[in-house]
């Protein structure tokens, strides 16, 4: 009879835990994770706070357990026996698995932050993900489905890259990203030689279209520009200290204290311009793209190939100058997926006129004969938006072992051969 009792309580206690995992994966994927809580949870679970307590001591916990849950589903669906390149199919199944790819999307550079409760987590993740993939590639290589000279880790670094962007992006713009869809066609792209063009292929390519301007990244309506003009000034100060700031210490270790402490003003006059620290960040953002734009503006026209080799040096230059903005820019972007949230319609404008501007400038590139004629202008662009924010993820996870300058420029010269 005890075991009976005992039993029935296992039972429902499995039940409950079961509960509270469906809910805070339900929660963290459509509200993301900063913005719910336990007792939002166990609200959801049709449980109380305390009841919850009783299998989860805290939100960090549960968070863990609803990732490591979603991976074994993951893994559990995968097919050792396949002989192909796994990538594609493995998409494919992971977009079956309820929450598997907004949570990722999201976590994936929303953890990239030193002070990420889950950042270690995700960074042994990243690296076993990208060991796993320089086994396919290695395997590949030996069955004649990867080209001829390529490097089986390199490859694995830049497809896991891209394909962590490409969750990001099917956040913000669905319509123009299928995941499993553009890996099968990566995968038929490196099943070539890198810098592989087809044969007949001129070599010797004409003259190239100058590289049409990329649209304004930061169009949305400016802030009106009323009040008096010591208030404009103070906030445009506030936003310049707040810009240094997080490109010297990084988004998770500078304060609004420390803010108001740089540009000197109080803590409370702070506020009265930015309610809190995620409005800051959205407007620092705003004033990044700003200043691309202008800095854009002023400089002479260029082929279609030089704006796209141009893009290595433009992540070297952020590598260099603002490494606390790569990591802003990751984190803001990744908490900003659930379609509720303030900046969700900004990064939702800013993904479509990045890749609206890198289809075009690829269009241009063949037509001038560079591109070549296997290669799809619109894939190419969609592929290098996604590798770009990819890798900056991989570099925050692993600042020694990441270059992202250096894995454009391999990507581009098998492009732009």
């Amino acid at each position: 009879m005890t075991s009976v009792i005992d039993g029935a309580r296992f039972a429902r206690a499995a039940a409950t835990r079961q509960a509270i995992l469906d809910a805070a994966t339900d929660l963290f994927c459509r509200c993301g994770y900063r913005f719910v809580s336990l007792r939002d949870i166990a609200a959801d679970a049709g449980i109380t706070h305390p009841a919850l307590l009783k299998h989860f001591a805290g939100k960090e916990q549960l968070l863990g357990e609803v990732v490591r849950r979603l991976d074994v589903s993951a893994t559990a669906a995968d097919h050792p026996g396949d002989q192909g390149l796994p990538f594609a199919t493995a998409a494919h199944r992971q977009d079956g698995i309820p929450g598997f790819v907004p949570l990722f999307g999201a976590l994936t550079g929303e953890a990239s932050a030193s002070s990420h409760p889950l950042h270690d987590v995700m960074r042994e993740r990243s690296a076993r993900t990208c060991e796993k993939a320089t086994d396919a590639f290695r395997a590949g290589l030996a069955r004649g489905q990867v080209g001829d000279g390529r490097v089986a880790g390199d490859e694995a670094v830049r497809l896991t890259a891209a394909w962590n962007g490409l969750r990001m992006l099917t956040q913000y713009i669905p319509d123009r990203v299928d995941v499993s869809a553009t890996l099968e066609h990566h995968q038929r792209l490196i099943a070539h030689p890198a810098g592989w063009a087809p044969p007949g292929s001129d070599n010797a390519p004409g003259i190239v279209p100058p590289a049409p301007p990329l649209p304004a990244l930061a169009d949305e309506p400016d802030r009106p520009d009323t009040g008096y003009r010591t208030g404009r000034e103070r906030r445009a100060k506030i936003v310049d200290g707040a810009m240094a700031l997080f490109a010297r210490e990084g988004y998770g270790d500078t304060s609004l204290l420390d803010i108001a402490t740089r540009v000197g003003v109080s803590k409370s006059a702070l506020y009265h311009h930015f309610p809190s620290k995620d409005a800051l960040l959205h407007e620092v953002l705003r004033e990044r793209d700003h200043r691309i734009n202008d800095q854009s503006a002023g400089e002479s026209p260029r082929s279609a190939v030089e704006a796209i080799r141009g893009f290595a040096d433009a992540a070297a230059a952020n590598e260099a100058d603002q490494p606390g903005l790569i990591e802003l820019y990751a984190v803001i972007s990744s908490e900003a997926t659930p379609r509720g949230h303030d900046a969700h319609a900004y990064f939702e404008h800013r993904f479509t006129a990045a890749l609206e501007g890198m289809t075009a400038t690829f269009r241009a590139a063949a037509e001038g004969g560079a591109l070549p004629a296997h290669r799809d202008p619109e894939h190419e662009a969609l592929w290098i938006l996604a590798l770009w924010d990819g890798l900056q993820y991989q570099w925050l996870y692993d600042r020694d072992s990441v270059v992202v300058a250096d894995q454009l420029r391999q990507h581009i010269a098998d492009v732009l051969p």
